[in-house]
Formats: C-alpha cells, structure tokens, sequence
C-alpha cells in the first residue's frame, strides 16, 4: 500500500463500496480518538443481503458473513475452518471447524449448519452457474459435530480460493432458513461475522454494530453508520463538512473528477492507494455487423489512446495495461503480442477492410457509415468520459462512435443480449482473476460472452475453459490458459486500457485504512480513531 498526499488518485468510488459518510458533523478540533462510529454513506442502499444470492451490497454482505476460507494477502487463510486436508485424488476436502463458534443469534455453528447451507446453494444450481465451483459439488458430509467433508464430482483447483469468495459459500443461521433453504429468501441476516446488521430501513440507513461475541478479534468501532445518498453531490458536501470520514473505492460513479480536484487543492487528508487489483477495458462485439471484422476490431485497438485516458482522465493514477490481464496475474505471465497508439496502423487496417474516407470525414463500404456505439452506465462519469475520449480517437481515423448512456439496469440488460457494438467493462479482480473472471465467459448473460460470441472458435473456448477448471496438472492448466489467453488478445474483442486501484481518502484520526484482496470488500473491522 502506498500513501499519498492529495486526491488526484481517488478517481473513483467502486460499485458503491465507496463512501463513508454520515449523520454527525467532526470539527478539525474535535478528538476524534473518542468516536465509536464509523459514518459511511453509499449512493446504493445495502438492500437484499443473504449471502447465498447477489442483490446485496457485496461490502455489507462481507461485514456479517464469513466462509470456511478468506483471501488474503494473495494466499488462502484459515476463516471458521481451522485447518483442512484434500485427499490425494483432488475429490475430497475434509474441513475442521473451528469450536465455540455460534451465530449471532445463538444457533451453533457446526458441521450440520455447514451441510445446511452447502446443500442450499448447490439447490439453486442455476442461478450460480457462473460460478463453476457449485457444478462440481457431488455431496456435502457431516463426519462429526466439527468436521464437514466436501465431496467433488472431479478435481477443481480453484476450490479453496472460491470457498472464500465474499459470495455464496458465506454462513447464515438456520434459524434464517424459509422452508429449509434461501433459494426464496431469508427471515433474518444473521452471521458468524465481526459486524451484526442491528437496523436497516429501505433507500435510508443501515447500522452495523459491533459482535460482542465474536470468535476472532473484536472491532476497534463500535458501529458503521450506512447512509443511503443518492446524489454523489451530497456526498461530497457531506466530506466538506466534516460528517464524513472516509472515501473509498477503485470506480468512478459517486463523485466528479473535477470535485476530485477541489478536495486534492484542500491538501487536508490522507489518501492511500492499493496495489492494481483488476483491469479496465473496452469490450469490442464481435457478433455486432461492423466490429464482427477482425481488422476493424484490431484499427479500433490501434487508434485508442490510452495515455490520454490514463493521464487526462485517472489522473495517472493507473498502470496502462498493455494484455487484458496482467502478467501479476496467476497463469498469465505469458507473452502475448501487444498494440501501441498508432493512427497510421489504423486507418492502413481500416483500408484493407474496405472502409473508404468520405468526404464528411467518416468511412463507408457498400454505401454504409462506418458507425458503431458504445454504450455506458450513465451514472458514471468516468466511464463517459473515457467514452468522449475514445469518441474522439476514432473520429480521427474515420469511425464515428455514438455514446449511449444509459441507467445502470438497462446498460446491464444490454450486456446480456448482446445489443451494443463497445461496452466499458471491469474484470472481476483478485482473487477472482483468472479463474472465475474467464470461467464467466461461458455465461450468456455476461458482456464477455455476448462480445465473444461472433468468434470462429468460441465453442473451442468455452469448452476449453471448462477443461481448465478440472484440470489437476499445473503445467497443464498453465498451457490451456495460454492458449485460451493468446487466442482471445489475437481476436481483439478487448481493448485494455488500464489495471485499477483502489482508492482511500481518511480524515486525519482515522487509521487503520487499508484493503483487502477483493474490491468488493471493505474492511472495517481494522480501522480506528485516534489523535
């Protein structure tokens, strides 16, 4: 972690794990080494939160759900499993539960409760699909009072990474359970974790208090105050005021980069910055009538300037990514051809492709408009304006780009059916990069899927993916990777832009800023207030 002086590396706030904020205004005199309560405001509200489906804030979600496993620090750490062995097949992982731990509602938190909530998830099969961990679950077994068994229908190496995975394999009460799953919903969000959701109103507030009787270490705050804003504006006024203690997040759709700019000239926080923790890219469709071809696909790739979008628009804050995913990445330190700013290069390709200059200044073939549309969730400056950015880009080699933005709900029902030309997209990050990331792609109802779809090999890809997940040789797995990688940067369906990070902003007096592996995730439960 590095920290810095000034606001310029806040780009952004992430998928609303962002902003904290609240309630109370703290003077610059105050002692902030007597508050108990974290005030965190979000311009979502947390609403459904059962570990077990994906409506809930994943943040939230984090704070009273634990799983057998947790990521951290890049490696794969004890959680409410002490210990574990796999047996020598790769079929059979044999979990030692932790003891005294119960839920916060008192039920104990056993083998059978494991079995219980195993058993659910693997019922709603459908809606995880995406994540192939849940399709290679055979059986799930009670050995003793604290001692569960996963049994696996073949080898999966991701298992224990997956297990620890924000969602589903997180641990609600039995007593939760409606009608002996969660497949339709839960009577309470009750957990093993640090924090317990004490009240929550609708699209207003949520508060967070403290487990007293938690197994592990107890918080240093009291309670997390979560604040439904909706306007980013309100927010900002909110940090300006002294009601809020903390910005965070690595996306761009809670507060403007020119209010950015205001709060780095004040030069009076802390500001942190993670490790790069996922990728930017633009999705190009190879299913859609004009990017279909290969050589339009690979002049878009050449004609867009990251420098522009890293330095004008991230404020530098971001490494530029050359392949879609980074060679830190496990299995993707591969060398892969990569594409440099080149106009030139560009407009040759688009020649070739027999997209002729007109004489307003855009393409044509066969008397139709090199005309295509990238379409963005319109609550997110950023990514508009990275849109404006590329916009210009492609103007100056002869393609004209519409930007469509548009509400978060209706750019993501475009996604899954396909019905765009350019999308900005996100990978998932660690720890979920690369193997859940690329196992999604097979899922028609994600964006990476839809932009695929058009390719020659697609078939050849998913069905190579699956064969990744299964696959008990490393050295194996390393070369399907890196067929699948290589094939996929040749076919020029991403353009990678950058490898974000994610971003904090404290006030002077809140220490314990840090970040965990996934951006998903914030955690609370090691910050403190002091002098």
């Amino acid at each position: 972690m590095k920290l810095k002086k000034g606001l310029a590396v806040l780009v952004a706030a992430v998928l609303c794990t962002g902003i904290f904020a609240g309630c109370s205004s703290t003077s610059a005199n105050s002692d902030v080494s007597t508050k108990e309560a974290l005030n965190y405001a979000c311009t979502k509200d947390i609403r459904d939160i059962n570990p077990h489906l994906y409506s809930g804030e994943m943040s939230a979600q984090n704070m009273v759900f634990e799983g057998l496993t947790k990521n951290e620090d890049g490696e794969v750490k004890p959680a409410l499993a002490e210990s574990w062995e796999i047996s020598a097949d790769g079929l059979e992982y044999t979990f030692h539960l932790r003891k005294g731990v119960t839920f916060t509602d008192g039920a104990a938190f056993n083998a059978e409760a494991v079995k219980l909530n195993m058993d659910a998830i693997v019922g709603n099969l459908e809606r995880h699909a995406w994540l192939d961990m849940v399709n290679e679950i055979k059986e799930n077994v009670v050995v003793d009072e604290h001692t569960y068994k996963l049994v696996l229908k073949q080898p999966y190496y991701p298992t224990l990474v997956e297990l620890g995975l924000t969602r589903p394999f997180r641990f609600i009460s039995p007593n939760c359970f409606v009608n002996g799953t969660t497949e339709e919903g839960v009577s309470g969000y009750i957990g093993t974790g640090p924090w317990v959701l004490s009240e929550h109103v609708d699209n207003q507030y949520a508060t967070f208090t403290q487990n007293e009787n938690y197994w592990g270490e107890k918080t240093k705050i009291k309670t997390v105050n979560w604040k439904v804003m909706p306007d980013p504006q309100t927010i900002l006024l909110a940090l300006q005021n002294g009601e809020v203690d903390l910005l965070f997040g690595a996306d761009g759709d809670q507060v403007d980069l020119d209010s950015y700019k205001k709060l780095e000239d004040e030069g009076a926080y802390k500001t942190y910055i993670s490790e790069p923790i996922a990728s930017r890219a633009i999705l190009i469709n190879s299913n859609s009538p004009i990017t279909k071809d290969i050589k339009v696909r690979e002049a878009i790739e050449y004609a867009v300037n990251k420098e522009n979008i890293i330095q004008g628009i991230l404020n530098g804050s971001e490494d530029q990514a050359d392949t879609l995913l980074s060679k830190e990445v496990p299995y993707c330190n591969i060398d892969l051809k990569t594409i440099s700013y080149n106009q030139e290069k560009a407009k040759q390709l688009l020649d070739e492709a027999g997209w002729k200059l007109g004489t307003d200044g855009v393409r044509e073939k066969d008397c139709q408009k090199c005309e295509i549309t990238l379409s963005y969730n319109s609550k997110n400056a950023q990514e508009g304006t990275i849109a404006a950015s590329i916009q210009a880009d492609l103007a100056a080699v002869g393609i004209k780009m519409n930007i469509l933005g548009e509400e978060k709900q209706a750019f993501l029902d475009r996604q899954k059916t396909g019905d765009f030309d350019l999308q900005y997209s996100l990978s998932w990050g660690t720890p979920y990069d690369p193997q859940s990331y690329v196992s999604s792609w097979r899922i028609p109802a994600h964006g990476d899927y839809q932009a695929q779809v058009g390719l020659e090999k697609k078939q050849w890809l998913d069905e190579t993916i699956t064969k990744i997940m299964i696959e008990a040789d490393d050295t194996k797995r390393a070369e399907m990777y890196k067929e699948v990688l290589t094939y996929i940067n040749d076919q020029y369906v991403y353009i990678p832009i950058s490898y974000s990070k994610t971003k904090a902003v404290a006030i002077d007096g809140l220490n314990g800023v840090t970040f965990n592996d996934s951006q998903y995730e914030i955690p609370f439960e090691k910050m403190y207030f002091s002098k």
